[in-house]
């Protein structure tokens, strides 16, 4: 099987539902932005060591993500049936408290910056933010601003907040706060 189709090459491509559009398309410009962020959960579970104390719970987590980001790629290039969940969301909202319970409270803002597990976590959180930005432009668009996918990415972003810190808690690096 050839990996190339030559479909692509005058700038179109086709969505799951079979409709060509530019690759410049806001859609593409969205499932490609969750594809990068796929990436970097990817960079981020090569970043935790199999010796940290909390690395197998993450790396189940972090490769459930990883199918999830398929997932929802899939809903945003048209294909047919139900991608994404409440009980996803659920999910990702219980991980959240789970981790929240050992966490100190913050004391300001924390800076995205830790040892390198710590900042791959903020580097995938701003990706994700980015990705929701650009789900917000379809949804604009089509003037549908609400959804599932919506609140399964803004729940993300808020988990790989959270994973940040925690990670750095448990490595017991120092929080960096933002200073005005």
């Amino acid at each position: 099987m050839a990996i190339y189709t030559k479909t692509g090459d005058k700038g179109t491509t086709s969505l799951a539902n079979g409709e060509r559009v530019s690759k410049t398309d806001a859609r593409l410009e969205a499932y490609g932005t969750v594809d990068e962020l796929n990436s970097w959960v990817g960079l981020l579970r090569a970043g935790i060591q199999s010796t940290d104390r909390f690395a197998d719970r993450i790396q189940t987590e972090l490769v459930w993500v990883q199918n999830k980001l398929f997932n929802l790629g899939a809903a945003l290039s048209c294909a047919p049936g139900e991608w994404i969940t409440a009980s996803d969301v659920q999910q990702l909202e219980a991980w959240i408290d789970q981790m929240q319970v050992e966490l100190p409270q913050p004391r300001a803002f924390v800076l995205p910056a830790g040892g390198e597990a710590v900042a791959r976590c903020q580097v995938c959180r701003t990706v994700c933010r980015r990705a929701e930005r650009r789900m917000l432009e379809i949804g604009n668009e089509q003037g549908e601003t609400e959804g599932v996918e919506l609140q399964f990415v803004n729940r993300l972003s808020d988990y790989l907040f959270v994973l940040a810190r925690f990670i750095g808690y448990k490595l017991d690096e120092i929080e960096q706060i933002w200073q005005k």
